[in-house]
């Protein structure tokens, strides 16, 4: 395995107790206040079903899906819908964040996709919610005006450091969506995963790290302030990230433009905060901006926050060529022949790792 200098993931010798009591919430502040922003905690959030029918040829139940969230400074509605598979007893949920166009997550499949392959999921037994982001917060650079965010702000304008950006707000969308899921008899509420692809995956990771509820993340292409480890990093680095899409984090996180080698965190450490729970990430070969090297790495370094547990990270040494899926540790990794993307290949290997860790 490469060797690139990171700061530890934990000073000198750390137990299970001393992670879990201490070390673990450093490291979700650290990342809060530097990178992401701060959630906010002061909201309430109801419920409203616009919508029940049967869908994808009777073979599901589809809700669509109103949450109205109160913050102090006013509600906010954003929808999502759902489909379970029809039948008896309880079915593990899947929570996509469509990070592209709302014909991905058509509620009406009129344009059926292999970027959320919804039918797919409902045929291997899985309930599947969707929402797109820009329903919840737009997805450029508009002051914070006309998303979520607004609600929890008295003067956007004067927004502190380490409020939180996009892809906080997302985050909290994705962990509302896990709400509501919880309260539907026909889900299994010990087996909630989340996923996304490139900023969706980014969202994916902050969302598990934060909602131990989630049972599993699946980080698809994320890159840059996902995935990959920084330091050394080819491609995309935090000079670019915050230049493109600085509302995507706290303002904090601009200090660290062209000077990774001072950041007192890294992304393994994003990806430690899902120990023990099962988490896999995806990478493509023709995708240098997200670095599939520095993914594979930060996958391996996580790698000590399990061996709290007793359980194994990645099940590789080095990395894998393409087309051979490492799953047989609680970290799962592939690494797929191709460009920037989620792909129904892609999507064939997280459910078979989640089949896998679920024991189904």
């Amino acid at each position: 395995m490469e060797k690139r200098l990171v700061p530890p993931l934990m000073e000198g010798t750390l137990s299970r107790e001393g992670w879990e009591q201490g070390r673990r919430a450093e490291l979700l502040r650290l990342l809060g206040s530097e990178v992401y922003g701060i959630t906010p905690k002061d909201f309430e959030v109801q419920f409203t079903v616009t919508d029940e029918s049967e869908a994808l040829q009777g073979k599901a139940l589809r809700r669509l899906v109103q949450a109205q969230v109160s913050g102090p400074y006013g509600t906010f509605t954003f929808p999502f819908v759902a489909f379970f598979p029809k039948g008896e007893g309880m079915h593990p949920a899947i929570i996509f964040i469509n990070n592209r166009e709302k014909h991905h997550t058509d509620p009406d499949r009129k344009q059926p996709s292999g970027f959320w392959p919804v039918e797919e999921m409902v045929a291997r037994g899985y309930a599947a919610a969707a929402f797109h982001t820009w329903d919840v917060d737009t997805d450029c650079d508009d002051g914070f005006q006309n998303g979520i965010e607004r609600i929890f702000e008295a003067d956007a304008a004067s927004r502190p450091d380490d409020a939180w950006g996009a892809l906080g707000a997302w985050a909290f969308a994705a962990s509302r969506i896990c709400d509501w899921l919880l309260l539907q008899p026909q889900v299994d509420a010990q087996h909630i995963a989340v996923v996304g692809h490139s900023r969706g995956g980014k969202t994916a990771l902050w969302c598990a790290a934060q909602d131990e509820r989630i049972y599993s993340a699946y980080s698809s292409c994320s890159g840059c302030s996902g995935a990959a480890v920084t330091r050394g990093k080819k491609g995309e680095r935090v000079a670019q990230i915050v230049r493109n899409f600085p509302y995507w984090f706290c303002k904090n996180y601009r200090r660290y433009a062209g000077r990774e080698e001072e950041m007192p965190f890294e992304q393994h450490m994003l990806l430690a905060l899902c120990a023990p729970r099962p988490l896999y990430i995806g990478s493509a070969t023709e995708d240098e901006w997200a670095d599939p090297e520095s993914e594979f790495l930060s996958a391996r370094l996580a790698g000590e926050a399990y061996a709290l547990y007793h359980l194994q990270g990645v099940a590789a040494e080095s990395m894998p060529a393409p087309e051979m899926p490492v799953q047989a540790g609680q970290i799962g990794y592939h690494l797929r022949t191709g460009k920037h993307d989620l792909t129904p290949y892609d999507w064939g290997l997280y459910m078979d790792f989640l089949d896998q860790k679920i024991g189904r």
